[in-house]
């Protein structure tokens, strides 16, 4: 009986030690997602950005409004 104790122990160690490395690796992949959403974010800021340039450009252009 005592073995199978033993033996318990030794698989719940285990599957802690398992479970830990897990925490830290999706703690690290959690770090890397944020960093890239705000890198994307940031990205789309810049572009929307230059998307009003270009319509405030092309609404100075006034193209057309002569008939």
């Amino acid at each position: 009986m005592t073995d199978s104790i033993a033996d318990r122990l030794t698989e719940l160690e285990a599957a802690v030690r398992r479970a830990a490395e897990a925490v830290a690796r999706l703690r690290d992949e959690n770090d890397r997602l944020r960093r890239d959403n705000r890198r994307l974010e940031d990205e789309r800021r810049q572009v929307l950005g230059q998307i009003d340039a270009v319509l405030r450009d092309i609404a100075k252009l006034d193209l057309g409004a002569e008939t």
